[in-house]
């Protein structure tokens, strides 16, 4: 295990503003929040234009190809996290002044969809159910009934979601009196699904890699990064932040993805702005280590799920922060991750995939 040291993730320092900064100013309500407007108009005039390129007909062959190619990487490889964890951030703090809310629009109606995310859904989805659930029953995208160092269990938690998430979510909205979300999941949802297959009908090649795909990759992602973050659950106290998600510190993903790392202290305080998660860290270290709370320090989500669906504990521990030596050793430390990837009952889980 790892001694807390130095913190290396994103925090906040004032800068003199250019001239750009000021004219963005005008329209977005954080400061700190300068470099979501500088990601979205970048998306607006490089993924979109490419996409467009590949629906014209003179567009063929290799340069099309090329194309298709370079829309696939920009798309999936260098703007999906940061896109995402975006969406992410502007969902729980809302980005524009309320005179410019209507530009809110331009991301999850535009650019939303061609990053494989249907509009509306992701905030009903984890703002209407998953926060105010906590990664318990009745969120549908819960982790509790999946032994949580599986690849199997994982595909069947990813197979649940992606055919039956969206039933799911409308019904537990429905069950909640959030009318208005579940007309804003099903009216983003349905209206991406009738775009992409009118779009089929007019260039099939190009619905695939425009939309398609990205719309694969993204829910992948998107359950592999909840799977990961809430794997590791204490069955004594699951609704305790500190017991039932991660925390990642120390690692590139922090910078590219606006502190997403830091998933503790994100469900302890959901509307916390992105740049002060460090600062709460080492404010509120004690109460890490009276929990237990699972620290990695150089490994991120990704890391995480790999080296536990491999169940190679001995690599996680080696990351683990053992702060004020909250475990005795690495053998305690290595007990309570195994303990806290264990199926919880009663939870129910259909019988066709209850797997070990």
């Amino acid at each position: 295990m790892k001694q807390l040291g130095t913190i290396h993730d994103p925090t906040f320092s004032p800068k003199p503003h250019t001239a750009i900064d000021r004219f963005f100013l005008r329209f977005i309500k954080d400061e700190r929040d300068l470099p979501f407007a500088y990601l979205m108009v970048k998306l607006t005039f490089t993924i979109i234009p490419l996409a467009v390129l590949l629906f014209m007909p003179f567009v063929t062959g290799w340069v099309w190809a090329l194309l298709a190619t370079g829309y696939l990487v920009l798309n999936n490889l260098v703007f999906k996290g940061p896109y995402g964890l975006m969406l992410h951030c502007s969902s729980h703090r809302p980005l524009f002044k309320p005179e410019y809310k209507w530009m809110t629009y331009h991301l999850t109606w535009i650019i939303s969809p061609f990053f494989g995310q249907t509009p509306e859904t992701y905030f009903s989805h984890h703002i209407g159910m998953h926060h105010p659930e906590n990664n318990i029953d009745p969120d549908e995208s819960s982790t509790m009934a999946y032994q949580r160092d599986s690849f199997r269990s994982f595909m069947a938690y990813f197979t649940d979601f992606f055919f039956f998430g969206i039933p799911e979510l409308v019904t537990y909205l429905k069950k909640k009196n959030r009318i208005r979300l579940v007309y804003r999941a099903l009216l983003g949802e349905f209206s991406f699904l009738a775009m992409v297959a009118a779009l089929c009908f007019v260039n099939l090649a190009a619905t695939v890699v425009v939309f398609i795909v990205p719309f694969l990759i993204y829910r992948f992602v998107a359950m592999l990064g909840n799977f990961t973050q809430h794997a590791f659950v204490d069955a004594s106290d699951p609704d305790n932040p500190y017991r039932n998600s991660i925390t990642c510190i120390n690692v590139k993903y922090n910078h590219k993805c606006w502190n997403d790392g830091y998933h503790i202290s994100h469900h302890y305080r959901p509307a916390m702005h992105w740049t002060e998660h460090p600062t709460f860290f080492l404010k509120t270290i004690d109460k890490y280590a009276q929990n237990q709370a699972i620290v990695f320090d150089g490994l991120d989500f990704l890391k995480v799920f790999y080296y536990l669906m491999n169940k190679r504990y001995d690599v996680l521990v080696r990351h683990m922060v053992n702060i004020n030596g909250a475990f005795r050793d690495d053998e305690e430390a290595i007990a309570v991750m195994r303990a806290r990837t264990q199926r919880i009952v009663p939870v129910a889980v259909p019988k066709s995939l209850e797997l070990a």
